[in-house]
């Protein structure tokens, strides 16, 4: 499994417990696709640089999960089907000391 950086910017209608239903779901369907959540950093509430349906701010949360390659594609579906999630940003994380 590799991992992965997840940065999640959620609706900022949502209140704190909420926000932590959310990222606890999340973190539920990484779980059952037999992955891991290495860390979670809620990072609060941010300006946007533009409106994002309708929203000029939003909560951004990052977070480090370890995912199997086949689970990826239904994952992120997963995340554009959310009604919570404005926009999400997944990306391999590098290795510590490989040549980029």
């Amino acid at each position: 499994m590799k991992n992965y950086e997840l940065l999640v910017i959620f609706k900022p209608s949502l209140d704190s417990e909420e926000l932590d239903k959310v990222v606890d779901k999340i973190s539920s369907e990484i779980k059952s696709a037999k992955g891991e959540v290495v860390s979670v950093d809620k990072m609060g509430r941010k300006k946007l640089a533009y409106d994002l349906q309708g929203y000029r701010d939003g909560f951004f949360t990052n977070m480090i999960v370890s995912l199997p390659g086949e689970k990826i594609v239904d994952f992120k579906r997963n995340l554009k089907l959310s009604e919570n999630v404005l926009r999400f940003m997944f990306m391999e994380v590098a290795k510590k000391g490989a040549n980029v």
